[in-house]
């Protein structure tokens, strides 16, 4: 066979060109624009004296990387649409330029600053109070190590300082409700929790499709250790991943169906798993992760 033939089928193999140029709606991954069905007050029959670190809860990798071409989304949901869908683990990446922080995937803008993810936070917990949101802040595409009083400005303007849990310790689920959890992803004085006190599974790079394997290996294994994990610590464990030949699309597309058969083999429903992470989450392997709680 002609090399020249050979061409699309490793392109596709590689993961540098997708199955199909058309949105796709399946239990395990969804990148059409809203969820199939929403579950927004899903936190409310938690018994309040549940710590955090005890229930398994669904989130979103770079959960604002909605633009840039398939090199940099990872979702195609709004954050309101995210929330609504029953996402509770947010991964926002911040760029700082001379005191603005604007959203950003690595070099892609993002179109946004991060008021408009406060804006929808705090929107978000007034119409439900029960529930709670834990955000990572991480700073993206800039080197200053130095976003704190930003941040710090940014709550004051687009959100309340009473709305955020000012504590280094794992609340209660009575204690989180109404709450925004900043896992702090940088220096200075603490505005919550520090992310790297969460016990973390985030093998993303995954040069080309063919390091599928490797990379599922890391997902399942952080799962399998997680129901019988330190209980005081939150799992967070990451099912996205990316590299010059395997962009989030193509990696999802095939990790997720996966992440989708594992849980749903689980009959087990009264054990932990934590925070799972996802690319192009969609409604079904939501609401299967919903439904891991302890009893």
């Amino acid at each position: 066979m002609k090399m020249y033939k050979l061409v699309p089928k490793l392109m596709v193999l590689l993961g540098v060109i997708g199955f199909s140029t058309g949105a796709i709606q399946r239990p395990d991954y969804d990148d059409t624009p809203d969820p199939e069905f929403l579950n927004p007050y899903w936190m409310a029959s938690i018994p309040d004296d549940r710590l955090l670190s005890q229930v398994t809860m669904p989130g979103t990798h770079n959960t604002m990387a909605l633009y840039g071409g398939v090199y940099s989304e990872c979702q195609t949901w709004s954050l309101a649409s995210q929330l609504l869908a029953g996402v509770r683990f947010l991964d926002v990446r911040l760029r700082y330029v001379n005191g603005n922080l604007t959203l950003h995937h690595g070099v892609s803008y993002q179109r946004g600053h991060f008021g408009h993810v406060l804006e929808a936070v705090v929107d978000f917990l007034h119409n439900y109070p029960t529930e709670t949101v834990l955000m990572r802040v991480k700073e993206e595409f800039s080197e200053t190590n130095n976003i704190y009083s930003a941040v710090v400005d940014y709550i004051h303007r687009y959100a309340y300082w009473d709305l955020l849990w000012h504590s280094r310790l794992v609340p209660t689920m009575g204690e989180a409700r109404g709450k925004l959890i900043i896992l702090q992803d940088f220096s200075g004085p603490d505005l919550g929790m520090r992310y790297y006190s969460l016990d973390i599974a985030d093998d993303w790079k995954v040069p080309t499709l063919l390091h599928l394997e490797e990379k599922w290996q890391s997902v399942y294994e952080h799962l399998e250790a997680a129901p019988a994990g330190n209980m005081k610590q939150i799992f967070l464990t990451y099912s996205s991943g990316a590299g010059v030949l395997a962009h989030p699309r193509a990696v999802a597309l095939r990790i997720n169906p996966r992440l989708y058969d594992y849980l749903r083999a689980k009959t087990d429903l009264n054990q932990r798993f934590g925070i799972i992470c996802m690319d192009f989450p969609a409604a079904p392997i939501i609401q299967i992760i919903i439904d891991f709680q302890l009893q």
